[in-house]
Parts: C-alpha cells; structure tokens; sequence
C-alpha cells in the first residue's frame, strides 16, 4: 500500500492509502489528480520508519514532503510545499520548507512565533 494525495487545482483535498490498481477504477470520473506521496519524506529526505534516521535508499523520497490537506502541489518542483506559517517566513528551495527569518533557539524551551516584533517568545511552562 501507498499513500496518495488527491491534487485539484494544485491544493491537496485528501490523502488516502491505497493499492495503485484502486485509481483505475474511475481515474477518469474524478475531478484532480492523485499524485502519489511518502510518509516519510521530510524536506526531500526520506527516514527510516523504524530508526528515524535518513535511509540509505534515498530513491525512496517522494516529492520533498508528505502531503498534507491544504499543501500546495507545484508540478515544476514536483514538490508538496505546506501553507505558508507566517508573512516574513520564506520558502527553503532545497526543502519546499517554511523557513522563520530568525532560527527558533536550540537551548530545550519552548517557543512560538511572534510576527508583530519578528522574533522567538518563549512559552511558559503550563
């Protein structure tokens, strides 16, 4: 089984798992596409399901990103590019991934976007 997304107008709808030979039961009555995805695609590298780490059989990675609803498929990068978080953030070409203007610090706290002052806030504990 594998999973696929279904693509109108270059926004995905759904995603859904499924044998190939499914779409070829009404491949032409369905408005969209269904563009096949991996579930373990991250910024165009593919992860080992069981290890979390990169796999050694890179072929594997589809498309930069699993699909998600509301991604946008662009057929140029062949790529699932995730809604745009925030106005400043820009696309990582490499990735097809949002990228803050300021990296999120790496000191174990949590922290959120703040847009209005361009920064990282840390979020009190609850």
């Amino acid at each position: 089984m594998a999973h696929y997304a279904k693509v109108k107008d270059q926004k995905v709808e759904k995603v859904i798992v499924a044998e190939p030979e499914f779409f070829q039961t009404f491949k032409d009555s369905t408005p969209g596409e269904w563009i096949q995805t991996s579930f373990n695609t991250r910024g165009g590298v593919h992860y080992d399901p069981n290890t979390g780490q990169p796999s050694a059989d890179q072929s594997k990675a589809l498309r930069k990103n699993y699909a998600g609803i509301g991604y946008q498929y662009d057929k140029e990068r062949d790529a699932f590019i995730p809604p745009q978080p925030f106005p400043s953030w820009t696309l990582d070409e490499q990735t097809c991934l949002w990228e803050p203007p300021v990296a999120m610090p790496t000191d174990d706290k949590m922290y959120s976007w703040d847009e209005d002052s361009g920064s990282w806030v840390e979020v009190a504990a609850a």
